[in-house]
């Protein structure tokens, strides 16, 4: 007689239950960052300027909408991989910037081909807000090109192919498992 353990069953099935629900979820999330990346191509096309967020609460709402700041104080710069809006390589240039109000916002500021660039005291950036709460200026200090603006369509959206991976988890586990009880049952039938 074929018996199946109880216990080992139970433990695979909820396994590989939960394996299917965490897929599933994966599959909520991609349609979730499909419409955020929707919303963000949207945001990027609209001329209208707003106010940068006082709250870290609405800067996800503000992605990818021209703002305007005024730099009072620039606490630090510094300098990175760029790229500029003509597809070139080299050094994006940027600083943390105090506002009036105290808070403090990154900016990337420009793109150059060399590593370091003229001083900037700050002063009046328009920009795209991006991921980070950065503001990527589209009037760039003398010395410095255009970086590239910030592009929704670098949002990885990933979740079609995690959902995929925990479905196929789930179906890996149930074969071994069959697998499993089918040996048991040949070497229990042979004795």
């Amino acid at each position: 007689m074929r018996r199946i353990p109880i216990v080992a069953t139970i433990i695979v099935l909820a396994a590989a239950a939960t394996m299917v629900a965490l897929g599933f979820w994966q599959l909520q999330r991609s349609a979730e960052k499909a419409t955020l990346i929707a919303r963000a191509e949207r945001a990027l096309q609209s001329p209208a300027e707003i106010a940068y967020p006082e709250q870290e609460l609405g800067l996800e709402t503000a992605l990818y909408r021209r703002t305007r700041i005024e730099c009072t104080r620039v606490v630090e710069t510094r300098s990175g991989a760029g790229t500029s809006t003509r597809g070139q390589k080299g050094w994006a240039h940027g600083a943390l910037c105090a506002l009036e109000d105290g808070r403090t916002v990154p900016v990337d500021l420009g793109f150059s081909r060399e590593p370091q660039f003229a001083r900037w005291s700050g002063g009046e950036v328009v920009g795209t807000i991006a991921p980070g709460g950065r503001v990527v200026a589209a009037n760039p200090p003398a010395g410095l090109s255009q970086l590239a603006r910030p592009d929704p369509r670098d949002l990885p959206n990933n979740h079609l192919a995690y959902a995929g991976q925990w479905f196929f988890f789930a179906l890996t586990a149930l074969g071994i498992y069959a697998l499993v009880l089918r040996k048991r049952w040949r070497d229990a039938g042979g004795r």
